[in-house]
């Protein structure tokens, strides 16, 4: 964890929620669709073992995403995920929901974004990240890049971030 800075570290300490943006964060940002209109994304299971390990510790997870998929309603249900904002054209109004439902402050919230209509909601969280291949004007916008890219770990490396800050990870590892 020393490549975390101190800043990030004490900002990853306080969250109870994270956010996820989905295409781009939690799939690469590509989207297949066949012949039939039929549509299909690639999840990380890394990312999902993330996710689970964060709710088994009492950290909340939601998703909020401008398409809508059923797809993407399948893989919350999977992974425990019970907050989940489809088709949003206002993301701000929707973490501004999420927020008052779950009684938390701007400073208890992560948020995982990758492109333009992030940027919204990581100017108001606590503790606002990109993943590696974020749209290039993100990066000097947001208090973490992760090394790993959309679909590819990231999701999973913020995971582990915020479980070893907050001292949760070393139950994971038989210790």
């Amino acid at each position: 964890m020393n490549r975390i800075s101190p800043g990030v570290q004490k900002k990853a300490a306080k969250i109870k929620l994270l956010l996820l943006d989905v295409d781009g964060v939690l799939t690469d940002g590509g989207i297949i669709i066949d012949n039939r209109g039929a549509e299909a994304k690639r999840f990380d299971v890394r990312d999902g073992q993330g996710i689970t390990l964060l709710i088994r510790c009492g950290i909340k997870v939601a998703f909020i995403t401008g398409r809508s998929s059923t797809i993407v309603r399948r893989r919350a249900k999977e992974l425990g995920v019970t907050i989940v904002y489809q088709g949003v054209q206002n993301k701000v109004e929707i973490y501004e929901r999420i927020k008052t439902k779950t009684r938390l402050k701007d400073e208890q919230i992560a948020y995982v974004g990758d492109d333009l209509m992030d940027l919204p909601v990581l100017q108001k969280v606590g503790l606002a990240i990109a993943v590696r291949d974020c749209w290039p004007d993100l990066k000097s916008r947001v208090d973490y890049i992760a090394k790993c890219g959309g679909g590819r770990g990231a999701v999973r490396e913020v995971s582990e971030l915020v479980l070893k800050v907050q001292g949760l990870w070393k139950q994971f590892l038989g210790c």
